[in-house]
């Protein structure tokens, strides 16, 4: 149902063709909100999932770009804030891992420099593009940032060494980002636990029950529970900046 209070603003969702990001955007295109969904050039499910979203009667528009180069970055930034008119609302979602099965801490002959810059330049480095690039066009509307980090980015291992400590470096560079941009717009992050996405729906069965054995919740946590608390901390919480939202079903404090 269209929120009249959202009617006329925008968005932008990057690694918004799959999991979390989608989720995201169809929320905030539900809210009545103009959202581009960005994913890569080549990824066919990025135009799928923008028609799809079309066809139920959504505002959504493309905004192919790869977060992890410099100047393409920031070239679908500029691309998708011309397109929208004005953008309101960025979602520094997209994401990698670099590995399919978890590097324990120990195992460091398997974690080498490309794990480390591929995991560093899009998770960490690329937030910080994007939110750099739409700085002007929100700082014009009051708008909000927020960027997916992640438990492992808060004490947790996750699946590899560089992986937790290019999500501690979201959380670190929230906070930074906050202070930046503030009183203009307000900046903050989400910590998801394990997720039910496409990332994880393969993992070994045995990896996804220990996790749920942990949670004080006891469901595993979906996409669309990430995308709520997103969407809140961007339409509404105007008091809230700076701050890093776990969602793992009480997971960490178990």
């Amino acid at each position: 149902m269209t929120n009249q209070r959202e009617a006329g603003r925008t968005a932008l969702v990057t690694g918004g063709a799959s999991g979390i990001g989608l989720a995201t955007a169809t929320l905030l295109a539900q809210q009545g909100i103009r959202v581009a969904i960005n994913h890569l050039q080549d990824d066919p499910q990025g135009p799928q999932q923008v028609q799809r979203l079309r066809d139920l009667g959504l505002d959504v528009i493309s905004a192919p770009g790869n977060v992890s180069v410099p100047g393409d970055a920031e070239k679908m930034v500029n691309a998708a804030v011309d397109e929208l008119g004005r953008l309101d609302y960025l979602v520094n979602n997209a994401g990698i891992s670099g590995t399919r099965d978890p590097i324990p801490a120990g195992d460091l002959d398997r974690i080498d420099e490309d794990l480390w810059m591929a995991l560093l330049n899009t998770n960490l480095i690329g937030v910080f593009r994007c939110a750099k690039a739409a700085a002007p066009a929100l700082r014009a509307t009051g708008g909000a940032i927020v960027n997916t980090a992640s438990t492992a980015g808060m004490g947790l291992q996750g699946s590899s060494t560089p992986y937790a400590a290019s999500k501690s470096g979201v959380v670190s560079v929230t906070r930074s980002l906050a202070r930046g941009l503030a009183p203009d717009v307000r900046v903050n992050a989400v910590a998801p636990g394990q997720v039910a996405t496409p990332w994880t729906q393969n993992w070994p069965e045995e990896r996804k029950q220990a996790a749920l054995n942990k949670m004080l919740i006891k469901r595993h946590v979906q996409a669309e529970d990430v995308a709520q608390t997103i969407v809140y901390l961007l339409t509404g919480a105007p008091m809230i900046t700076g701050q890093t939202i776990v969602i793992d079903g009480g997971m960490t404090v178990s």
